[in-house]
């Protein structure tokens, strides 16, 4: 199986695959990753890790986990962004990762489910960030946040953040890619 900085690797060279190609998700928006809705990142990070070869299965989309790479990884994504695509501070940007209730659809809620989730794979909770280049906002008190809130608030067993950043993306907000993931144990 392969280890979790592979998989970050992975999901990093996905989601400059799709900057690079200056695709948009809609029409409105500029053109780069950064302004893609979670459902379409994932769908598009499947069919990229599937081109890969480098996992014994196919990976797929699901409702819960988001992607599932069978007998290897189930993950859950949340992508935060402190700012939109036209430049201005997103409110209520960090709540995808906080709210520590079960059921909830945050990053920690998440963890709470893929505790429970049955089956061998590995689990894995996965921020897609993006920033400034500098950061105007900075993703490292959100991060460090979610880690003593879901750790010492709900209970939950992470490993070590594994963590990869990218800078120079297409669009003129969403400058820099962070991508940062922790095992849920």
């Amino acid at each position: 199986m392969e280890a979790l900085e592979v998989l970050v690797d992975d999901v990093v060279e996905g989601l400059l695959k799709i900057d690079t190609s200056k695709q948009r998700e809609k029409e409105k928006f500029q053109a780069g990753v950064g302004p893609w809705g979670e459902p379409a990142v994932v769908r598009n990070l499947v069919n990229y890790i599937n081109t890969l070869g480098r996992y014994p299965q196919p990976a797929e989309t699901k409702r819960s986990p988001d992607f599932l790479i069978p007998g290897c990884w189930a993950v859950e994504f949340k992508i935060a962004r402190p700012f939109g695509d036209n430049g201005k501070a997103a409110e209520n940007w960090t709540v995808n990762l906080l709210h520590p209730y079960e059921g909830n659809a945050s990053l920690i809620g998440d963890c709470l489910k893929l505790q429970r989730l049955a089956g061998p794979e590995r689990k894995a909770a996965l921020v897609i960030g993006y920033e400034h280049s500098p950061p105007q906002i900075s993703l490292d008190p959100l991060l460090d946040a979610f880690e003593v809130v879901a750790t010492q608030v709900a209970g939950i067993q992470l490993g070590p953040r594994i963590e990869a950043m990218r800078m120079d993306l297409v669009h003129p907000v969403h400058q820099q890619l962070r991508v940062a993931a922790w095992e849920v144990l």
